[in-house]
């Protein structure tokens, strides 16, 4: 009688590298989603619908591969946060409820996804996604924290009155907050990898919107196309890098 084989967990490593793409990734997406809503003129509906299109077929293709793919975990990645940008400021802008409204709405649907997750499947560790199910809700999860993270990015910016630089002071800060308690601490990795989740979003935000807002607005004025451009090429170098290292780390050593 044969056992089947554990089903491999179809997420990336959490290592130093997962951080670094991750903010690039945030960041990409909101100098990307600006790219389309405002550099382009389509408005936040048509970017929203887009980019959310985007979302759904490539989490589709991520939950259907039988391993993990770098460049399309990636791609849905950078979907969910460019899908994030959008909603958020359609929700907070063209509807009209405000970045604290959207912030507070937009927290209670995180946690609520974690919730129903861990009811459902006992565990909301990101090791944890090895089967459709787990995969669901792991990317439920995110394009809520994407979303949730823009939201908190715009009103510490603007509504906290931090500006760009300010508010990736801020969360940047925070972020070393969770790196000290994750080194020197027992608190829960599960939650500080969540916590850390969120928090790269509006780290992002911020200096997505520093890089390319109106220098009277307190940014840099930037081309969005052309840092969208520079920020994806620097992901795919560093995807590159980091799946040869997982890779050669994976490999057996020759046989004497």
């Amino acid at each position: 009688m044969t056992t089947a084989p554990p089903a491999l967990a179809k997420v990336p490593a959490v290592t130093l590298g997962f951080w670094i793409i991750k903010i690039l990734a945030t960041t990409l997406g909101e100098t990307g989603g600006d790219t389309v809503t405002m550099t382009w003129n389509l408005g936040y509906l048509v970017g929203t619908a887009m980019f959310l299109t985007a979302l759904v077929a490539l989490a589709v293709a991520q939950i259907r591969a039988r391993r993990f793919h770098p460049l399309l975990y990636w791609a849905t990645i950078v979907a969910s946060t460019t899908a994030g940008t959008t909603m958020a400021d359609f929700a907070d802008r063209s509807l009209g409820i405000g970045y604290a409204g959207g912030s507070a709405l937009l927290l209670a649907c995180v946690a609520a996804s974690l919730a129903t997750w861990r009811a459902t499947l006992g565990s909301v560790d990101v090791q944890s996604v090895r089967t459709p199910a787990a995969e669901a809700f792991y990317w439920l999860t995110i394009t809520f924290s994407q979303t949730l993270g823009t939201a908190l990015g715009d009103w510490a910016a603007d509504d906290g009155g931090l500006g760009y630089a300010g508010g990736a002071a801020v969360f940047g800060g925070l972020l070393a907050v969770l790196a000290l308690l994750y080194r020197f601490t027992r608190v829960s990795r599960t939650l500080l990898f969540w916590l850390a989740f969120i928090l790269t979003r509006p780290l992002g935000a911020t200096v997505g919107d520093l890089m390319d807002k109106p220098v009277d607005h307190g940014g840099f004025d930037l081309s969005r196309p052309a840092a969208s451009v520079a920020l994806a090429g620097a992901m795919l170098l560093l995807i590159v890098i980091a799946h040869r290292r997982q890779a050669t780390a994976d490999t057996p050593p020759a046989a004497n």
